[in-house]
């Protein structure tokens, strides 16, 4: 990456920055740098500010990539100040003030290969020199909570108060009860420019699940990351937690967060559909396939880098354990969808709901561009019950984080796609994560040995 913007570069930058934020009225600009776990880290400043930084550089803190998510620091150094830009394409109308906006801003030169976002970013420009353009969506599943900030460290986060707790999945019920609260996270996203294909009811209590509309490019990635963050901030601002971990409890199903993908070329025709295939899918569809179907064992940590998200990817939890796939078989790893041409897309069943989007998305096209250059075909698609079948040796998934990670690393395709500096980084990071977990000692583990060993 190259080490900043040129001056012209920057004026029109500032330029198109002002004028977005002039079309929307914006006196105030909320700026938001995305961590490596997703979350939105933010300042405030005033709209001829923001087009200052557009114009001179945004320094932010090297901290983002420093510290975990509970901002303890696992990298020694003087936290300086790296330089960044904003990203004037990005700019959004701000949900909860008035002549307010949102814009996305990310370090740049070599600190900012260290950036999921950066990645993504890499990874679309080099399906753009093959020809080929990403439309892609996430879908969330998450609780929410009948609890506060407050509340929840009343309680040490234990004896959780779950909202709606007579739910069912597909519920009318609770939609026609709560459809006041439902509305208004929809008019949330829709003021930030993201569009919901669907809220419905799932299982649980309290359990909902949001896919969001397919974008082009890196807006799908934006979108997943703006919806995470601000759904947070909804919730809050009515007294409520809305929940997206993996797995929140044992009694409880997983939070997924699938990944839908498809190519289209330049003259937006599909690429992933052929008709004379059994299954409809092209030859590129295929390796695709077969790319992230090779690497997603190697690449887990990247959509699994949670020490929760290894909760899920149990057998019995609905969710994978293996690298498969299957048309229209909802126990695979990879999901094909062929109802349409139009609409024949892959749906990456791993993420769970904690996901930070860049990162499954950057790994997804990644792995499917690595396919497609080495022409890497998949092994027959399945239909039986994968759950219930003990996987291929070499395709069962890591086990845990710390495993995750360390595959991650020894990876030589991930860091041909990726990196060094991105790959060393990110598994420092998540190999901190497991090792903070593997010190803390469950009330589970109490209760099963104090009185037996």
């Amino acid at each position: 990456m190259a080490d900043g913007n040129s001056k012209p570069e920057r004026d029109e930058a500032a330029t198109e920055l002002r004028a977005r934020l002039d079309a929307l009225g914006a006196e105030d600009v909320h700026l938001g740098l995305i961590d490596p776990d997703g979350v939105f880290r933010h300042k405030q400043v005033g709209a001829a500010k923001a087009v200052k930084l557009a114009k001179d550089g945004y320094p932010f803190c090297e901290v983002l990539y420093c510290w975990d998510t509970a901002e303890k620091t696992y990298d020694s150094g003087a936290y300086i100040d790296r330089p960044a830009k904003l990203f004037p394409d990005t700019v959004r109308r701000y949900p909860f003030a008035d002549r307010a906006a949102v814009v996305i801003a990310d370090f740049e030169g070599a600190f900012g290969a260290l950036s999921a976002r950066n990645q993504c970013l890499r990874m679309l420009a080099e399906l753009d020199a093959l020809g080929l353009r990403a439309l892609s969506a996430f879908e969330f599943e998450f609780f929410v909570l009948d609890e506060t900030p407050d509340s929840l460290r009343a309680k040490n986060f234990s004896d959780l108060n779950f909202f709606a707790k007579a739910n069912r999945t597909y519920s009318l019920q609770t939609a026609t009860r709560h459809g006041a609260l439902i509305d208004g996270l929809r008019q949330t996203m829709t003021t930030l420019g993201i569009a919901i294909d669907a809220i419905h009811t799932e299982l649980g209590p309290g359990c909902f699940e949001a896919p969001l509309t397919y974008a082009e490019g890196i807006k799908a990635a934006d979108d997943a990351v703006l919806f995470k963050n601000f759904a947070r901030s909804f919730f809050l601002r009515n007294d409520l937690t809305v929940a997206f971990m993996s797995k929140l409890s044992p009694a409880l199903s997983g939070q997924s967060g699938h990944l839908h993908v498809s190519l289209v070329d330049r003259d937006g025709r599909p690429v992933f559909h052929d008709g004379s295939d059994p299954d409809g899918l092209s030859r590129t569809a295929r390796h695709f396939i077969g790319g992230l179907l090779a690497l997603m064992p190697d690449f887990l940590a990247m959509c699994s880098h949670t020490v929760n998200a290894y909760k899920r990817m149990v057998p019995g939890a609905w969710a994978p354990t293996a690298a498969n796939w299957g048309v229209q078989n909802r126990t695979a790893a990879v999901r094909v969808i062929n109802d349409t041409p139009a609409a024949t897309r892959m749906e990456f069943r791993v993420p769970s709901a904690d996901t930070n989007p860049y990162l499954s998305f950057a790994m997804c096209l990644g792995a499917g561009l690595w396919g497609i250059r080495n022409e890497i075909e998949p092994p027959a698609g399945r239909t039986d019950n994968l759950y219930a079948m003990p996987p291929e040796p070499s395709a069962a998934f890591p086990t845990d984080l710390g495993q995750a990670a360390s595959r991650f690393a020894a990876s030589g395709p991930a860091r041909a796609l990726f990196g060094d500096a991105f790959v060393d980084t990110f598994a420092a990071a998540r190999r901190f994560e497991d090792a903070e977990y593997r010190r803390h000692v469950s009330s589970w583990e109490i209760a099963r040995y104090l009185e037996v060993v």
